[in-house]
């Protein structure tokens, strides 16, 4: 629930824990997880409980001045008190509901120009951070400053204070991964990219190099140049690392990072084609996420790489039929210029085997057919180890952002690499059959670095679709999904030393 109480601290009730306060403040109503702390005054709860019953899950309702101590009070429904985990869904209920009451309560306050929030714990410190912080995000770089929407200030109600700043850290995380996202591709070049990319990481222990063209000639990283060779815009390659200060082995993230994807001589039709100033999400949630680590200070040793670029049809540009040469030494047919994320991330994956890694994990907006294979229910997996999956889905499972396996089988790799001519093909034998994403990941596989790997497609989680819940990411606009699931996956590597 919501409200907005000036009563001084030491007449709070301590008894309870589901609430959010202002300016406004956020609780459950009665007989929900637990009793808010504002429901113990027997005032608020003689006068209201009639109103609370009949509260949906997800829905609420906003008081105004209800006591002479409350100005604004919003309550919001947090479901059945005994909701746990969903096998049937693959979610922890419980949290996501959490999620949903703090930031549905918080928008409420929001939309009635409430500008100080304090939000209860529901009994879950970080998932109540999260929900609050995601749902006040808003993209409004470029609105006028009198016309944008106020965002309010949001902080806990006595909450655990390490708790809470964990789960505020993971929402601005993937907050920071959709502000990448949503900045147009003329202001978000690849050196611009890899600007802010610096900035964002400047103080938290991540260094951060951007390399050049010469570096990447010099690497013969023949299947990313040949992508950039279409745009007059210079190709970047983004390297982040972050150390723990221990002798640990390396994990290597990598990030699909074209900063504008028209498809190139294979070009996509014009109808919501400015959508993919998004296709370099892959690159803006490895920056997320090395920022999320830095900020806890995971004892962990991360490297981030992110190969920049634009796929333009240029007089330069690579034409179907062209043939370029990884720097592993494989040779690739590029059949069509549009499955040019698998063409950069080669010669990253390439790189990553330099660094000895223990676990190497990709991501990209790869492919429509995972879009058409899952929506945006989860983010389609493919990886070589079952206990990396395992834990991914896990993670998942607790962040309320989800994961789902799909198959690399051999089949798929045969219709890569069974040609005559060359090495790799970059489509595929048969391409027509169906199979887009297993094919582009087997495509990915010729590339990967010894030991564990995995490859994530997130086209289908790139945008917000309200018809797959998450409420606090709003109805529209990029999602920044699934930077908390990696970041919770890669907590798990902490006990592993």
């Amino acid at each position: 629930m919501c409200i907005e109480d000036r009563r001084p601290n030491d007449m709070m009730d301590d008894g309870a824990n589901n609430m959010v306060d202002e300016g406004g403040d956020v609780l459950p109503p009665p007989n929900g997880n637990n009793q808010g702390r504002l429901f113990r005054d027997t005032l608020i709860m003689n006068h209201f409980r009639h109103l609370f019953s009949g509260l949906k899950k997800g829905k609420a309702r906003v008081f105004y001045k209800p006591t002479k101590d409350v100005d604004v009070l919003a309550v919001v429904g947090l479901g059945k008190k005994d909701e746990k985990y969903d096998e049937l869904n693959d979610i922890d209920t419980r949290k996501e509901n959490v999620r949903i009451a703090s930031g549905v309560g918080v928008k409420s306050l929001q939309e009635v120009e409430v500008t100080d929030v304090r939000v209860e714990d529901f009994e879950d410190p970080v998932a109540s951070a999260e929900g609050a912080t995601l749902a006040t995000f808003a993209f409004q770089e470029f609105k006028a400053e009198d016309k944008r929407k106020k965002i309010p200030k949001v902080s806990h109600y006595k909450a655990d204070e390490k708790k809470w700043k964990e789960g505020v850290v993971l929402g601005d995380s993937q907050n920071t991964a959709r502000y990448l996202k949503e900045l147009p591709s003329n202001l978000l070049t690849p050196t611009r990219f890899g600007e802010l990319a610096s900035k964002i990481l400047s103080d938290g222990g991540v260094k951060v190099t951007v390399h050049d063209k010469a570096w990447a000639e010099s690497k013969k990283m023949g299947s990313f140049l040949a992508v950039a060779q279409g745009s007059k815009e210079e190709p970047k390659f983004l390297e982040m690392s972050y150390s723990c200060g221990s002798g640990l082995p390396n994990i290597v993230l990598v990030g699909k990072g074209v900063t504008f994807d028209t498809g190139g001589i294979s070009i996509k039709p014009s109808a919501g084609m400015d959508a993919m100033r998004a296709d370099m999400g892959g690159a803006a949630m490895v920056v997320a996420t090395m920022l999320a680590i830095s900020r806890l200070k995971l004892q962990l040793n991360v490297i981030g790489l992110c190969p920049l670029t634009e796929n333009m049809p240029g007089g330069a540009a690579i034409k179907p039929g062209d043939v370029v040469r990884a720097s592993n030494g494989k040779s690739i047919c590029i059949d069509n210029t549009d499955a040019e994320g698998r063409l950069i991330l080669a010669d990253a994956l390439c790189y990553a085997s330099t660094f000895n890694p223990c676990f190497t994990l990709d991501a990209a907006t790869l492919t429509g057919a995972m879009k058409v294979a899952l929506g945006a229910a989860a983010t389609g997996c493919f990886t070589n180890s079952t206990k990396r999956f395992k834990q991914i889905q896990k993670a998942g499972t607790r962040t309320g952002d989800r994961i789902w396996r799909m198959p690399l089988y051999e089949a798929y790799t045969n219709r890569v690499t069974g040609f005559p001519a060359f090495d790799v093909h970059n489509v595929g034998q048969g391409s027509n059959k169906g199979g887009g994403a297993c094919t582009a990941a087997a495509f990915l596989k010729e590339f990967a670095p010894p030991g564990d790997w995995m490859h994530l497609d997130i086209a289908g989680v790139m945008d917000v679709d309200p018809f797959h819940g998450m409420p606090y990411l709003g109805g529209s606009g990029m999602s920044g999904r699934p930077t908390r699931t990696v970041v919770e996956f890669l907590k798990g590597f902490q006990a592993e030393k």
